[in-house]
This record gives structure tokens, sequence and C-alpha cells, in this order.
């Protein structure tokens, strides 16, 4: 909610609960989707069965309301930017898969400080926003995305191949990176991606920050 406001947004925040059909409903009422980190998703959301080292807190309601607010927001073309757990549910939401458990990406220094780099797409929108080939950025997750959904294109990578950050280069503003990045604000080039996501939210539809 901080780094929301910082960024010259009103933050709203959206209890998850079992139904699913006042998605457009509360949409209506918002600029904008930020969905932010979290516990594993279920996946049987994927059609999976559960890993043995899957997270404890598993809430098949709350992804299943998630999902449905991300296949929501992608029919309305509202601005979303999803973190960490968000990346996760927007690769669900568009038919993806994810590997439930991965190594060495669960970082012990604090949350604001970075532990490794990045490789950013030239000419990808996060290129354009941060002006960086390559980012500092935390870790903080033992899932990420396998098979990448449908109208997801990657725009960066981890140095073992995971990948960090995705786009929908077909909508006004669908941004996903798997990095905290809320808790990065205090560095200019993760502050100018929470603005992006204001300054998408501020315009009229029909305006892409992706292309």
């Amino acid at each position: 909610m901080h780094a929301v406001q910082e960024a010259g947004g009103l933050a709203v925040v959206l209890p998850a609960h079992g139904f699913g059909d006042d998605a457009h409903l509360l949409l209506d009422r918002l600029d904008g989707l930020l969905v932010s980190g979290g516990p594993d998703l279920d996946p049987a959301t994927y059609g999976q069965e559960r890993h043995p080292l899957l997270g404890p807190n598993i809430d098949r309601a709350a992804d299943d309301y998630e999902l449905r607010m991300l296949t929501a927001a992608r029919e309305r073309d509202l601005p979303v930017f999803a973190i960490c757990r968000g990346l996760q549910a927007l690769n669900v939401s568009r038919g993806g898969t994810l590997h439930q458990h991965i190594r060495n990406h669960r970082q012990t220094p604090p949350p604001h400080e970075p532990t490794h780099a990045v490789t950013v797409a030239a000419d990808s929108l996060l290129h354009r926003l941060t002006s960086r080939r390559r980012l500092a950025v935390n870790t903080y997750h033992h899932q990420a995305i396998d098979r990448l959904g449908e109208g997801l294109e990657v725009i960066a990578t981890a140095p073992d191949g995971t990948i960090e950050a995705v786009v929908d280069p077909s909508a006004r503003f669908h941004l996903a990176v798997q990095w905290h990045a809320e808790v990065l604000t205090h560095r200019p080039e993760h502050a100018t991606v929470m603005r992006a996501l204001i300054d998408a939210a501020a315009r009229p539809s029909g305006l892409s920050l992706a292309a």
C-alpha cells in the first residue's frame, strides 16, 4: 500500500473471498489492479498434483478469486501489475503452469537488499521503464513459471533461466515481475516500474505502454 501511494496512487485493498462473480463490479470502481505476493497456488488450478514440498498455506478459494479477478481485468484491458505470486497467478490465469518447487530463490538478507541480477530483454517494456538491461533484484519464492501462459512474453530471466518478468504486449499495461518490487522503490529503477502502473491507470483506455 505504501509503494502504491508513494507512486501517486490511492491503494484500495480487496480481501480475497469465495465469491468470484463480483469481479467486474469491483473493477468498475478501480483504475488498475496490483496483484501482490503470497502463498503458493494450489496446483489443481493448473491441473497438477501437489508436490511434497508445496507450501503449507494453500487456499483454493482465494486462488480461484484471484484468477477470476485477473481474467476480468484482461477482459476490460485494465492495467495490471503483478508481483511474485501475482506473476504466477497471472500465468495460470492464461492457461500456463508452474514449477512447484525450485531451489536457491529464497534469500536470507533483508528484502530491501537485492541479491542477484536479472537480464532484461532489449526494447521490452521493462527495459524502456528502467533504462537497464540488467536489474538487481531480491528473491523470495520457491515457485516459478514453467509453461508460459497464452498471450504472455518473457522479458527478463535469472542466471539459472528462471523467468523473472513477463508482459502482455497486446494489453494497455499487463506487467508481472517475480521479485518484490514494492520493497525496492528506494532504488529509482524499481520506483519507476511502480509509477508506470499509476500512469497507466490514469491514462485513457486504448493507449498502450507495452508496444
